[in-house]
């Protein structure tokens, strides 16, 4: 088995990067660290080969977490960006939410919505007898970011109730009291 990767930065494309910098800054304290122009250039031949021939300019920039973790925001200029025909696509292959911890999910929440933003679901108490609550809610681009109470490895390592890793759920009949 491989020692396990650290997550280093998660990109997103929004329709204004200024707005999504300060909106980032505002209401998570996502600090900016880097900004650019990017358009394709002969002595930059990796433009090109990520993004392709259609794309010929976007804004670039590096946002840093509490913890260390990026967010690169792109906003592509030509062609421009286009909002999804549906913006939660979490039945569609690929990154459908970004999650972030704060102890005070309800500020939190308060925070997205005075912002732009918007809630999509309660505030939701998730294991009986647990502290762990989590939410989902939008920035203000339709980007989904889902926030919880308590780290990823506290709220999951010791799950009640749930199967150890590698372990199979147990088999169900496709017919009831077959």
């Amino acid at each position: 088995m491989n020692a396990a990767l650290a997550i280093n930065h998660i990109g997103m494309t929004v329709p204004d990067i200024d707005r999504a910098i300060d909106w980032y800054g505002k209401v998570m304290g996502f600090r900016l660290i880097f900004r650019r122009i990017l358009g394709y250039r002969p002595d930059v031949p990796e433009v090109r080969e990520i993004f392709g021939e259609r794309m010929r300019r976007a804004h670039q920039a590096h946002l840093l977490s509490a913890n260390g973790v990026g967010l690169e925001l792109f906003q592509f200029v030509d062609p421009p960006v286009e909002a999804p025909a549906n913006g939660f696509a979490w039945h569609e292959t690929g990154v459908f939410h970004l999650c972030v911890t704060d102890p005070d999910i309800d500020a939190l929440v308060a925070r997205i919505v005075a912002n732009g933003g918007r809630q999509r679901t309660t505030v939701w108490q998730f294991l009986p007898g647990r502290p762990y609550r989590l939410v989902y809610c939008e920035d203000p681009f339709g980007n989904v970011i889902e926030a919880f109470t308590h780290s990823y490895a506290e709220t999951f390592a010791n799950m009640p109730g749930w199967h150890e890793v590698g372990d199979k759920p147990p088999e169900r009949n496709a017919v009831a009291g077959s």
